[in-house]
């Protein structure tokens, strides 16, 4: 029988006892404070690791998703441009383009930039002339109306603001604002400075501030009549079902066009922004991966001493008939319990930041009397989390691979320990 619960206590993989010793190991004593303290350490990197990686991807995820819903949501994913000669026959060109499988909307527009002022201010804008119907299935605009209406839009004279022009110029909804076009009239004495007041029926507000504060729409008629374009159109802005599938489209396009175009698709317009984006969105996880890195050798350390503290021990266990194994199993439990609930705490507070990202971004403004996340600087009012479930997945495995890997050379050099030479000065 004795014979028996010796080979027990040598083949059974974590045996209770195995689990018994780790445990005791991984509370602390008054001569083993030392090594409670690393693993303290190595607990609280793994965790702030795998919080912070998980907290910076969704927060990645989430700016890079706001600006491109807000940016293909007012500009096309297509742009149609002319070649050869203006889009006089923009009509029958958008009306083709709009009968392609996949295009949801195709938008003729005039494009100018001009002046708006007020009493109190002035800023520069984009003025874009634009149908009523076309206005109405942008939903990024028709669903975001905070004062005024666009019912009768192309019926009259007036534009719609976005809001942080309109905080800015002091004016509202039923106010009047002075647009000067460099363009306007040609006298003998040269060109002279179009400037005409227009009522505001709108006010928008998207939520990214440089098109909150640098957009006005006009009626695409009026558009026309302001920039000295009777009959033509400045390009026809093309919004298909699925931006991703973008190259799918082109060709179907430029054939539907009947005429010479210029192509230039939303990737091409914003290249450099999120190559930037990408590119920063990888280095950060490069970095704050060194911080997981950094945490999960301290195991290391913290089990190296451990094992060298507790060679008598090993040594006992050992006589006693425990095996290698048992002894290598022991110090993996102890060390990848540290790797293990530091992943998981790490991955539940991560997980509690991202849901509550933006409460906790408001507490920190009223807190600290200061405004973070500035829409000025990061485009957006507000900071956006997207928690995407196979990114956070790499970042567990990865911390629970890290944490594992660094138990196994204390581990096996524990197993390696010779009995004799650990109790010869005992």
């Amino acid at each position: 029988m004795d014979e028996t619960m010796t080979e027990n206590v040598q083949t059974a993989p974590f045996a209770p006892f195995e689990w018994m010793l780790s445990a005791r190991y991984l509370r602390a004593r008054r001569k083993e404070g030392f090594i409670s303290v690393i693993a303290g350490f190595s607990f609280l990197g793994i965790m702030l690791g795998v919080a912070t990686l998980i907290i910076v991807m969704a927060v990645m995820n989430g700016f890079r998703k706001e600006l491109l819903d807000k940016i293909l949501g007012l500009n096309g994913h297509i742009l149609v441009q002319p070649l050869e000669s203006p889009l006089t026959d923009w009509k029958d060109v958008a009306e083709r383009i709009s009968q392609v499988q996949g295009i949801r909307l195709a938008a003729p527009v005039v494009d100018g930039q001009a002046l708006a002022s007020s009493p109190w201010n002035a800023s520069g804008v984009l003025v874009r002339g634009i149908r009523a119907d076309d206005l109405n299935n942008l939903t990024s605009i028709a669903k975001n109306i905070k004062q005024g209406s666009l019912d009768g839009f192309d019926d009259g004279q007036g534009v719609a603001i976005g809001r942080r022009l309109a905080d800015q110029l002091s004016l509202h909804a039923g106010d009047s604002v002075t647009l000067v076009a460099p363009k306007g009239a040609v006298t003998p004495m040269g060109t002279t400075p179009r400037i005409k007041p227009y009522k505001i029926v709108a006010v928008f507000e998207i939520g990214m501030s440089e098109y909150d504060l640098g957009f006005v729409f006009m009626p695409l008629a009026e558009a026309q009549a302001y920039f000295n374009r009777s009959s033509d159109v400045t390009s026809i802005e093309v919004f298909t079902t699925n931006p991703d599938q973008i190259d799918a489209f082109r060709k179907a396009v430029t054939e539907a066009a009947g005429r010479p175009v210029f192509l230039v698709d939303w990737r091409q317009r914003n290249s450099t922004f999120f190559n930037a984006l990408q590119v920063e969105r990888n280095v950060m996880f490069l970095i704050l991966t060194m911080i997981v890195l950094v945490a999960a050798l301290n195991i290391v350390s913290g089990l190296i001493m451990l094992v060298k503290d507790k060679g008598s021990d090993i040594a006992i266990l050992r006589t006693m008939g425990a095996s290698q194994g048992s002894i290598m199993r022991i110090f993996l439990i102890t060390g990848a319990s540290i790797g293990v609930v530091g992943t998981l705490v790490g991955f539940f507070v991560g997980l509690v930041i991202c849901l509550n990202i933006e409460s906790i971004r408001q507490f920190l403004s009223w807190l600290t009397s200061t405004e973070l996340f500035s829409p000025e600087l990061y485009f957006l009012s507000k900071l956006p989390a997207e928690i995407d479930v196979g990114e956070t997945t790499a970042v567990v495995v990865m911390a629970l691979t890290l944490s594992f890997l660094a138990t196994l050379y204390p581990s096996w050099r524990a197993a390696r320990l010779d009995p004799v030479e650990a109790l010869r000065y005992e």
